[in-house]
């Protein structure tokens, strides 16, 4: 068994217990799919939820147990998602031995965001036209006074650990981040080099 069906088959079996319906193999995303793990790209292309953090914290354990001083690419087109998500994955970059370079190629908002800066900034690279929106974390609180006095505090806590690490991460003063993160703040791909989000857009594949 490869480790593509590893993936699939956990991906699979949590499919079937939400859908209660086999899931249709699809031999041309199976090879994709294979192709992309054995050259150590992972695509973030979708929202980050739970099924993906496990998939993507899957592939990074894996590919850092093949080969830990080779490079892993991620490519990132993502609306973002739950911010306790984006922090596993930040953490599971920081973690492991190999490299990690990652590159914007549409869109990293949000928790997205985070994952982006995760990797060295001399690793952090976006194609001319992405976009990047940073923000404060969003949350519906419910519940007796208790738990929405709770809850308010854990929502300000999350929100204090993402502007340090954006801000340790970009270089930028943290009370700058917390007024720019206050409101949806979006960067072009020069904006954000400008910020420190990334390095450098790239116009090729050999640059990447």
């Amino acid at each position: 068994m490869t480790m593509y069906d590893l993936i699939e088959r956990l991906d699979e079996e949590e499919e079937e217990k939400e859908t209660e319906e086999p899931q249709k193999e699809d031999p041309l995303g199976k090879k994709m799919a294979e192709f992309f793990l054995q050259s150590r790209t992972i695509l973030l292309f979708e929202q980050i939820s739970p099924k993906v953090t496990r998939r993507v914290i899957t592939q990074l354990l894996f590919l850092n147990e093949q080969d830990p001083k080779k490079e892993i690419k991620i490519f990132i087109n993502s609306p973002g998602g739950v911010a306790d998500d984006g922090l596993a994955i930040y953490d599971l970059i920081k973690l492991i031995d190999a490299p990690v370079k990652t590159i914007v190629c549409g869109l990293a908002a949000s928790a997205a965001a985070i994952i982006l800066v995760a990797a060295k900034k001399e690793n952090r690279l976006a194609l001319p036209h992405s976009r990047i929106m940073i923000h404060q974390p969003l949350g519906g609180v419910r519940g007796s006074t208790k738990d929405i006095e709770i809850s308010t505090q854990q929502i300000v806590r999350l929100k204090q650990e993402l502007n340090e690490i954006l801000a340790r991460e970009t270089g930028q003063p943290v009370e700058k981040v917390a007024q720019d993160t206050n409101r949806d703040y979006w960067f072009t791909a020069d904006e954000a080099k400008a910020y420190g989000m990334i390095s450098k857009t790239v116009t090729g594949l050999s640059k990447i």
